[in-house]
Formats: C-alpha cells, structure tokens, sequence
C-alpha cells in the first residue's frame, strides 16, 4: 500500500524536523514556506517545492501547517491561494500550531463544504520534541480522519490523544501551556534563590529534577538559564501569544487564572526590553533585574 502525499507548510523551529522526519519515514513530501530559502535543505532530500499553500494542496492528500498565529493559519488556509483553493475531496488537514480554538471549528466548517477535513493537533515539547520526535499531539476533530493520519502524527510525536471535536485539541493545548508558563515562573524563581543563597544552580537542578519538583521546564531550560544561553526553543513573543489565547478563553468561561496574568505581565517586561525572540527562559532576566543580580 503507497503512502500518502503530505503537504508540510510552516518550516520554523518545530516545523523543519518535524517535516524532516516524515521525508525520512518515506512519506512522499512537498513543502511551502513564506521564506522560500527555509524549503532549501528539505527539497535537497527529495521533498518538491510548491509556490502557495493552494499548490501544497494541490499536491497532497495530507496537508500539515505549523505556523505562528490565528491569521497566519487563516491566511495559509482560507486566504488567496490558500490550501482551501487547492484542496481535494476526502483530504485531511491537520494544524499543528498553537491558536484560537473557534478558528479551528470555522475553518472545519470550510473545509467539509470543500469535502475535506480539518483535524487541530497543537503540539508539546518545543524544539527538543520537535527534533527527536518526542512530541505530545493534541488532537481535535474527527475520530475517523484522526485514526487515518495516526501514523502519521506518530512519525513526529510519542504521545497522541484525541481530544474530543474539533477545537478540543486546542482547548487542551491552551491547558498545556498553563503549566507550561506557572512551572516556568516557579523554575526561574528557584534558581534565582540559589543563586542569591551562592549555590551552584546547576548542583541544585540535579539534585532536585528526579524528585516532586521535577519538570520539563526545569531539566530541559534550567541548564540553559545556569549557562546563559537565551536561545530560543519556543520564544517569549509566542508564549505571550498562547497566555492571550488562555486569557480570551478564560474570559469567555469566567475563570480566574492569576498565575497566568503574573507570568504574562512579567513576559510583557521581557518583550519591552527587547527580548520577545529570546527563549522563553528569559523570564529568569526579568526576576534577575526585580532582584537586582
């Protein structure tokens, strides 16, 4: 049985491995990125090269987008030369960026008038996920289109939960990245009380990252907080982007997330220091400039 065509556009941090993993997995591949120079490493692999994202469709039988934000999926699907200008019947599209939960639900809507079908899958683990293919995959939309492309998604991801309708993988995503930012707030802060306390913060981490206190923010970003590498894996002015999205969709159920507010304002000090493309362990900069260090 021939594999299906897939159709990758967004070719970021996340996206290029991401896609470089279904090229290697045999998957017969053809790229779209805005910056045409990014698809260069890719199409030396054998992956075709299209000129929209309506050719990507065009072209495919999968399509994958994984970009920035809520327009930047509108645009790259419903937009001129858009994937829904190219897409066929009985396709699957499947976007893995992190972005409004009722973008999701409308763009479905779209798609199922064109015979196709829109799957949400937001993704966890940043750029280490990303390049080991260690990514948790959060899944909306149909279960019939989800356990199609599941071999997919699995090319890419270790852990994949279908979350319920469409929308539902976003909804989780956005739960994701309320312990995301919290367990950032509380690492930065640990440190920065070692530091003040003269241990060694590397020390610190690895006597505590097996223990109550373990996390992915703490084994994979303190190290690089210790070494002050400000690198970005997944970068502020994204962070900022999904705490939004909490926000919005916080407001429209009542629920009060203080945390949340604390860690977005503290990134807004970040962002107004010239600091919103560094990695999110920047935070540590700003609780270091609080503490005068």
């Amino acid at each position: 049985m021939s594999k299906e065509r897939i159709g990758f556009i967004g070719l970021g941090v996340m996206g290029l491995p991401m896609a470089g993993h279904l090229l290697r997995a045999g998957y017969p591949l053809t790229v779209y990125n805005r910056t045409a120079s990014k698809t260069a490493d890719l199409a030396s692999q054998g992956a075709r090269v299209a000129k929209a994202p309506s050719g990507v469709a065009e072209q495919s039988d999968v399509v994958i987008t994984m970009v920035s934000d809520s327009p930047d999926v509108e645009a790259v699907v419903a937009g001129p030369s858009g994937v829904i200008e190219g897409v066929r019947p009985g396709s699957v599209v499947i976007d893995m960026s992190t972005v409004a939960p009722l973008l999701e639900q409308r763009l479905d809507e779209l798609l199922r008038g064109r015979g196709a079908t829109l799957l949400d899958a937001p993704v966890s683990g940043g750029d280490v996920g990303a390049r080991n293919a260690t990514l948790a995959i959060m899944v909306g939309g149909d279960r019939t289109a989800f356990d199609r492309v599941r071999p997919i998604l699995e090319t890419m991801g270790k852990k994949l939960t279908h979350c319920g309708p469409a929308g539902s993988g976003q909804l989780t995503k956005l739960c994701n990245q309320i312990l995301v930012s919290v367990n950032l707030l509380a690492m930065c802060e640990a440190l920065l009380f070692a530091h003040r306390s003269g241990l060694d913060p590397m020390l610190v981490i690895d006597a505590v990252k097996e223990g109550a206190a373990g996390s992915w923010q703490l084994a994979n970003l303190g190290p690089r907080v210790a070494r002050r590498d400000f690198t970005p894996g997944f970068m502020i002015d994204l962070m900022q982007k999904d705490l939004r999205l909490i926000q919005e969709n916080a407001g429209a159920s009542s629920t009060p997330l203080p945390a949340v507010a604390l860690v977005s304002q503290l990134l807004r000090s970040a962002q107004a220091h010239g600091g919103g493309r560094e990695g999110t362990q920047g935070l540590a900069k700003v609780l270091e400039a609080l503490a005068g260090v």
